[in-house]
């Protein structure tokens, strides 16, 4: 399998999210799929993995915004039906461990020996769960804004506060908070969104379920930027506020949707990815009770590096999260892991969550 994108940038300073984004592979993996997958960069240097968040999420050009060196390639895959995956949405046999085995396909099809990984969110589950199995393919582990399956987690997306709720908008057909876990809204939903094609129901809710994703997104955003100003940052409050912007404008917009008739393009990206979310997170992510700190134990004691960076405003997953598992990491093997804590909240892309990011893979750096 020829491992170079179609179209790759030829300027060593830069690897160009346009070109690596123009043309989706596709591998057969079990059960008569289509695995999605994109790559970037010169075969034979270094290889990164990068997962993508979700569950069902996809993976976008801006993952690969941390990596500006010639001398990596990265390469991008499409979780099972996910994405350009095929088919899109599909729910039978898609757990953890047949990712991992999707991962492990995709290595062996192009040839890679051993890759480094950069997961986000959710992707850092899977990316333990990976390195768990195959601990020899794995050099290090870049972990952004951990995310432990926890109920605290759960709750806030699941659940909100009122704040969250109002500002996300009152959505009536929304299950009702009736237990701790989020356990009955996610079978509801569920149930909403096992039919093939959205209805009008799901619509409302694959809508609504968007807009609190913002608003989480949003107040790690504010958070930010109320530290940054009060900490004299100007050149950080500048790019917050330009981001900060454009997410308000994109929730405006969402809101004006969440009245309009008719199933979109966007309905459809929605229900393929929050179908899956919520099978994920109905069955705890397919994780056993102790899988991660395991997992955690055992890369330590193989020596594989880990860098645990979590914004401190993350308003989606506890920054104890990667605080616990450096520590514990660190209790097994001290300097096999290191802990950041940029000025951000969940996203990726915010500005000192982007530089950091950049200062750990970037080998030119």
């Amino acid at each position: 399998m020829n491992f170079l994108s179609p179209r790759v940038d030829s300027r060593p300073e830069q690897v160009r999210a346009d070109a690596a984004w123009s043309r989706p592979r596709h591998l057969a993996v079990a059960g008569h799929r289509r695995m999605a997958w994109r790559a970037v960069g010169v075969a034979g240097s270094q290889t990164w993995l990068v997962l993508h968040g979700g569950p069902g999420s996809g993976g976008q050009a801006g993952l690969i915004a941390p990596f500006s060196s010639a001398g990596q390639a990265v390469v991008v895959p499409d979780q099972r039906g996910s994405g350009a995956g095929r088919p899109r949405g599909d729910l039978h046999g898609n757990h953890t461990s047949a990712l991992v085995g999707d991962l492990e396909s995709l290595r062996r099809a192009m040839g890679i020996e051993r890759w480094s990984v950069l997961a986000g969110s959710w992707g850092t589950v899977l990316a333990l769960a990976y390195a768990e199995r195959h601990p020899e393919r794995v050099e290090r582990l870049v972990l952004r804004g951990a995310f432990a399956v926890s109920r605290r987690e759960l709750r806030g997306v699941l659940a909100p506060g009122q704040q969250v709720r109002r500002r996300a908008g009152v959505e009536p057909l929304w299950p009702a908070r009736d237990d701790d876990r989020g356990r009955r809204v996610l079978r509801r939903l569920q149930q909403v969104l096992q039919s093939g094609t959205p209805g009008v129901t799901a619509r409302r809710l694959l809508r609504h379920w968007n807009r609190v994703e913002q608003v989480l997104a949003l107040r790690g955003m504010e958070r930010t930027l109320r530290h940054v100003v009060r900490e004299g940052m100007p050149g950080v409050a500048s790019q917050v506020r330009r981001q900060g912007a454009l997410l308000r404008r994109a929730l405006r917009r969402e809101r004006a949707r969440a009245r309009s008739h008719g199933i979109t393009r966007q309905d459809r990206a929605s229900w393929q990815k929050f179908r899956i979310q919520a099978h994920y997170l109905r069955r705890r992510c397919f994780i056993r009770p102790g899988q991660l700190d395991g997992a955690v134990r055992q890369l330590a004691q193989a020596d594989v590096p880990m860098d645990w960076v979590h914004g401190r405003f993350d308003a989606v997953c506890p920054t104890a999260n990667s605080l616990r598992w450096h520590r514990l990491a660190q209790a097994v093997a001290p300097g096999c892991s290191r802990l950041h804590q940029p000025i951000c909240g969940h996203l990726g892309a915010e500005p000192t969550m982007l530089a950091t990011l950049r200062a750990l893979v970037d080998p030119c750096r």
